[in-house]
């Protein structure tokens, strides 16, 4: 179920129309059906999406949060501005919205064209997660694999202070080059 603010939109009913299985309620319906709940908004709004889907119904369950502080701003030189800064992170203040909810930030630093089965010649790219609920993690990292990527577990959400900027980064080719068909890839030795 996808969640928003306005369930019988013309483009969301085409969505729904055109998706086996899918259907589409508000914010609040969304969060009480979902047991894996997937946060994709602008994070400007999250706390406004917060409160309408009711921090209540977040209790117990996984949010993977795609989230990234963007700042209403252009960006400078391809780098684009935060609202947060470099000791906080939306990632902290969403598990602090919802402390009963176990929060995982993943999915904050690739564009939507190659988010699933994504193709690179050295193979699969990594894709950072972090997130204090280590069952939540694995959830999530099975998400992740099954979307074609390789997940590497950077720790708790205090993380996010740390994956929230590889959004910055992962645009800076795009806003400089056009290039925005690039991934990480974590290598080790």
């Amino acid at each position: 179920m996808m969640g928003t603010r306005n369930p019988d939109g013309k483009e969301v009913r085409g969505w729904v129309g055109k998706t086996p299985g899918a259907s589409a309620g508000t914010f609040a319906e969304a969060a009480r059906f979902g047991d894996l709940l997937v946060l994709v908004v602008l994070g400007r709004i999250v706390e406004t999406v917060i409160e309408m889907a009711g921090p209540a119904n977040f209790t117990g369950k996984t949010l993977l949060d795609t989230t990234n502080p963007l700042a209403d701003a252009p960006p400078v030189d391809g780098v684009l501005p935060f609202f947060t800064g470099p000791n906080e992170s939306l990632g902290e203040k969403i598990q602090a919205m919802l402390p009963r909810a176990r929060v995982v930030k993943a999915f904050n630093s690739v564009g939507s064209a190659n988010m699933v089965n994504p193709h690179y010649e050295p193979g699969p790219p990594t894709m950072f997660l972090c997130g204090n609920d280590a069952a939540a993690k694995a959830e999530v990292s099975g998400v992740i694999r099954q979307f074609g990527w390789e997940p590497f577990d950077c720790g708790s959400i205090l993380a996010s202070r740390a994956l929230e900027p590889l959004c910055m980064l992962w645009c800076i080719p795009g806003f400089r080059n056009n290039q925005w068909t690039h991934a990480f890839k974590l290598l080790v030795r």
